[in-house]
């Protein structure tokens, strides 16, 4: 998987040591409401769609051009449904990172659902009461874009009640 400029040279600098990056993740939904997964490549698993947040970039621009770089599809976020911090992930490489994942819930308005980058296996629209398997991470942030009302969802685990 192609990994942007600005992280391949961190990664000259500090090797395989553990980065904080910002990422975004969409739940793109149809006019059936069937949600929009990709098969990814490096692992094999369905997913929703997302990436890194490139330097300087706005995070609702990151989340239309991930989707578009991945799928194929044009997207409109409606809504940021929850800021979550994923566990720390090592690659096959060694290389340690951890996430700051940026949930919007989007509308496709254009399109066509394909692979179109290295980054996936397969790229299907899903209705959702018929989704193959996704992992926990998935399946929350996934549950909350569902649910959202227009309250973002925050995860509080630190915070002293």
């Amino acid at each position: 998987m192609a990994i942007p400029p600005f992280l391949a040279e961190l990664r000259a600098l500090v090797g395989t040591g553990p980065l904080w990056l910002s990422s975004v993740c969409t739940v793109v939904l149809d006019d059936q409401d069937q949600v929009l997964l990709g098969r990814r490549a490096d692992s094999g698993a369905w997913a929703l769609v997302g990436g890194i947040i490139d330097p300087g970039e706005q995070p609702a621009d990151a989340a239309v051009r991930e989707c578009y770089e991945e799928t194929g599809v044009h997207v409109v976020p409606e809504l940021l449904t929850s800021v979550t911090v994923s566990p720390q992930v090592t690659y096959p490489n060694g290389d340690r990172t951890q996430y700051l994942e940026i949930t919007f819930r989007c509308r496709a308005v254009g399109g066509e659902a394909r692979v179109n980058d290295e980054e996936s296996l397969e790229v299907a629209w899903f209705a959702q009461d018929a989704l193959p398997e996704l992992d926990a991470s998935n399946r929350e942030r996934l549950k909350l874009a569902l649910e959202c009302t227009g309250r973002t969802a925050f995860s509080l685990p630190g915070a002293a009640g």
